[in-house]
């Protein structure tokens, strides 16, 4: 299994109850990948995001999210 539409393929012949562990699975995984990115963020590790974005605010090159209010 290498694509995401393999994946897709064998998660649609799942039973019910292992499509709902496979959820939670993904769900924890997504919660670690969070609790990381808040640990960096203060740890300083993530700065360089900020110090980029001024940069690009400064030049003149940031553009706005479409879509964005």
């Amino acid at each position: 299994m290498s694509t995401v539409m393999e994946i897709k393929e064998v998660t649609s012949r799942l039973a019910e109850d292992e499509q709902e562990q496979l959820l939670a699975w993904l769900l924890d995984r997504e919660s670690a990948w969070d609790e990381q990115i808040a640990r960096d963020a203060s740890e300083g590790k993530l700065d360089f995001l900020i110090e980029q974005a001024q940069s690009a605010i400064g030049n003149g090159k940031l553009k706005d999210w479409p879509g964005r209010a």
